[in-house]
């Protein structure tokens, strides 16, 4: 049975460029998640396919847990094999100080960074119980050791809670050699920042990684290709930070 790759938030950015490189990391079959971005996951998946490999595009609201539920029974209709997961999907609210996080903003971030990614690791493992494991890979952040004030701390908050989730599904699963791990990206130039309302945060700050520049997606997509392939086979519970030294 081939292996399966599902990669939530593959639309843009890291997502992205974790399911575009896949191929070439010997999956053949990779399952393409969008939230809202239909024509970014289609793009996606093309590419995909002109390297030779299967690209399935699905669609769920991650914080939403029927849409999750629907989203893993397209999944179960594919034909069967191991699944590794990428648990990528999230969102950051606009740049802002402790004034700006009201129930309602800090609700929303918890509820796609780390309720949304809890349902899906759960939902993947009960397939990767039925169909002979699998691996999975959390995409935190460096703002979970960093704290990011006077920006998006509900953000960093939400990450530090996924450090805290990897390490204790690594121990859940350990004994049935399903490995779960973390990678934590620093400064990277993708479109996140934009969307956080800073545009110009790269230009600001791309200085400040001790190798002096931002990281870019396939840099980040590198290490996590690599936490669930077989290179990786000792490693479980691990936290790799992907960040230029900052």
């Amino acid at each position: 049975m081939s292996r399966l790759l599902l990669v939530t938030g593959a639309s843009a950015g890291i997502g992205a460029a974790t399911a575009r490189l896949a191929p070439a990391h010997g999956w053949g079959r990779v399952i393409v998640h969008y939230g809202r971005d239909l024509a970014g996951a289609e793009a996606v998946a093309a590419d995909i396919r002109a390297e030779g490999a299967e690209a399935h595009v699905v669609q769920a609201d991650v914080a939403d847990p029927t849409a999750i539920a629907a989203m893993f029974g397209e999944i179960a209709a594919l034909p069967p094999g191991p699944l590794d997961l990428v648990n990528n999907a999230g969102i950051v609210a606009p740049k802002g100080g402790i004034a700006d996080l009201t129930p309602e903003r800090v609700t929303q971030v918890f509820a796609v960074n780390v309720l949304g990614a809890i349902e899906v690791a759960r939902q993947a493992v009960a397939y990767m119980r039925a169909h002979q494991g699998g691996g999975i890979v959390n995409v935190s952040s460096v703002a979970a050791r960093t704290g990011s004030a006077d920006e998006y701390i509900d953000y960093a908050a939400s990450k530090g809670a996924i450090d805290s989730f990897t390490t204790g599904l690594a121990d859940e699963l350990a004994a049935e050699g399903i490995r779960v791990n973390t990678l934590r990206p620093g400064l990277t130039d993708t479109g996140i920042h934009a969307k956080g309302g800073q545009p110009d945060r790269l230009e600001r700050l791309g200085h400040m990684p001790k190798l002096g520049r931002p990281g870019t997606a396939e840099e980040m997509a590198e290490g996590i290709l690599w936490l669930l392939s077989d290179k990786a086979s000792y490693v479980t519970r691990a936290v790799l930070d992907v960040s230029g030294g900052r």
